[in-house]
Formats: structure tokens, sequence, C-alpha cells
């Protein structure tokens, strides 16, 4: 028997699975989950070199970044999903919080 190893950007194929790949990572509440989602993103999407390129940012950043020790400011963040072509939105969370109008 053969074995194959697994790796999620092989099954990234579409905007449509990636949007849910990365809601899903969102909606864990871990950052490494999100780092590594955004990381696989990447790779399906063309690399790291790639991304670095689109972003201008340094491409060891990169790595360092999207890594479990990973953490990058909102602004890097934003970039980084605007280099992958997307963006982040806000909706409403189905379980009320305490502070309400």
């Amino acid at each position: 028997m053969t074995t194959v190893p697994y790796s999620s950007s092989d099954y990234l194929k579409t905007d449509e699975d990636i949007i849910e790949y990365l809601n899903a990572a969102v909606e864990d509440g871990d950052n490494s989950v999100l780092l590594l989602a955004m990381r696989n993103v990447a790779m399906a999407k063309g690399g790291i070199a790639k991304l670095a390129d689109i972003t201008g940012l340094n491409r060891e950043s990169l790595y360092k970044t999207l890594s479990e020790q990973g953490n990058p400011h909102y602004d890097t963040l934003s970039l980084i999903m605007r280099g992958l072509g997307f963006r982040f939105t806000v909706t409403p969370n189905s379980e009320r919080s305490s502070l309400t109008a």
C-alpha cells in the first residue's frame, strides 16, 4: 500500500472552496489555524514567492508570519488577504454579545 502526503492546498480549486475554508478557519477562533489556512491558500494560488511579489512583503517574512508562531498585525493580514484576492468582512454573530445598544 502506497501513501501519499496530504496537502489542503490540493483541494482549494475554486474561490468558493477557499472562502468556505477561510471562514471555517476564522470560526475556529485559533489564530494559528487561520494563519495555516492562509498559507495553504497561498500555496494553492501559486505559492509564497508569488504572494510576496503581489504584496511587496519579504518571502521569508511571509513564511514566518503565516507560521504557527506568527503574530501579524491586522494591516499585514489585510494585505495578505488582498494579495490572495479576498478581504475580511463583518457579519452578525448568531450568539449575542453582552454589549448591546
